[in-house]
């Protein structure tokens, strides 16, 4: 029997130094492809989002010591962590750092191979870079809630925290970026990643609209300009149901799957650029159509004549969907504080070595003796030392 290949990350050790999401998030990520990633926390307080469910899935499979950064031994063993390790995770405003006396080039002084990731709002140069940013804020500089919502009312935000969670995946794609590079150089760099450009970075051609035109994009609903016909219709049994057939080819299939397989011919729809402009009327015979019929009905139609369509899903859709099961993609992870909690899977899947979740989200302090003792080497009398000094 062929021996199992070890994890995509397997040998890699990272310090998650962050709280709430982004830099917890990006830290989890990569120890789901089995990096090993030691959470450094507050001694007696611990990242403010503990207690909270997301916390219990943003630092799943993660260990956790505590550690007083502001404290001259917690620095020390700060460095010590760093000098064993691969990468570091960050999330404190800017400077902040640099003002307990641990920047990462000086990190590098005795670990000139670390990788450091700094997530914040703005980054760390820029004349914002001091301010202070959370999500919401980093969507509305990013300009994605001037474009969400309808013409007539004011923008709204995303409904998922698009800055944070974008920015762990581009701070773990960073990270690995910056490893490959150490490969060639030997050398570690920092990771800079601010919240708002990873919205911005997803915006499409926002901005060679602007560019070419001088005008910004305004609010459309769920039109999207130039993108037709792609719209969402109510069915005659109450559900929201997603069509999009945005190439020529696709539209003529819908065509014929509403049995109106003449409309591509009609001058109302081609050229394509008539269909653009006149993309009122294909998505008014869409509803029509869409409303005579049943959910169950336009997916068994639409399926059969390969028109990209979906209902608009809820979680309680999406934790009995049969297709998220076949993949995984809604797991039962235990929790300290809640017990059992289902929980989104693992992605993107690798085919050789895929990732996994290898435990719950670890109690506040739960791995000292495991990392101070196990990987630095301290002695109980040490530790415990330690401990009634609050450093720890």
């Amino acid at each position: 029997m062929t021996e199992p290949l070890p994890a995509a990350l397997t040998g890699i050790r990272v310090i998650s130094a962050g709280q709430i999401l982004a830099a917890p998030f990006c830290a989890t990520l990569l120890g789901e492809f089995g990096a090993e990633v030691i959470k450094v926390e507050q001694p007696g307080i611990g990242d403010p989002n503990r207690g909270n469910v997301s916390f219990a899935q943003d630092n799943r499979g993660q260990k956790s010591v505590t550690m007083d950064l502001a404290h001259p031994e917690g620095k020390r063993l700060f460095r010590r962590l760093c000098d064993v390790s691969d990468v570091m995770i960050e999330n404190f405003r800017p400077g902040t750092l640099e003002k307990w006396d641990l920047a990462p080039h000086s990190l590098r002084e005795t670990n000139p191979g670390l990788v450091v990731v700094r997530i914040s709002g703005y980054g760390q140069t820029g004349p914002y870079k001091d301010r202070a940013g959370f999500d919401r804020v980093a969507l509305g500089f990013a300009g994605i809630t001037y474009v969400t919502g309808y013409p007539d009312r004011p923008p709204v935000r995303p409904g998922y925290f698009v800055a944070d969670y974008g920015s762990g995946v581009f701070g773990a794609f960073g990270a690995l970026a910056a490893l490959q590079a150490r490969q060639h150089t030997g050398r570690g760099q920092d990771v800079d990643v601010a919240l708002y450009e990873s919205v911005w970075r997803m915006s499409g051609s926002h901005a060679a609209g602007y560019g070419m035109t001088g005008l910004n994009r305004e609010r459309t609903a769920n039109y999207f300009p130039g993108v037709v016909p792609a719209e969402q219709f109510e069915t005659s049994d109450g559900q929201f149901l997603i069509i999009n057939a945005t190439t020529q080819r696709v539209f003529e299939r819908l065509c014929e799957a509403i049995g109106q397989p003449d409309l591509p011919k009609s001058e109302l729809f081609t050229p394509r650029k008539n269909l653009h402009a006149n993309h009122e009327a294909i998505h008014h015979t869409l509803d029509e159509w869409v409303g005579k019929h049943t959910l169950k009905e336009c997916m068994a139609i639409l399926n059969e004549f390969g028109v990209p369509a979906s209902k608009v899903y809820a979680t309680s859709d999406i934790v009995k969907d049969p297709h998220y099961a076949a993949r995984e993609q809604v797991l039962t992870v235990d929790s300290a504080d809640f017990g059992p909690l289902l929980q989104p899977g693992i992605a993107p899947r690798l085919t050789e070595t895929p990732g996994r979740v290898y435990g719950r989200a670890p109690l506040l302090g739960e791995h000292n003796d495991e990392v101070y003792r196990g990987l630095l080497g301290l002695s109980a009398e040490d530790i415990a030392q330690y401990s009634a000094a609050g450093i720890i």
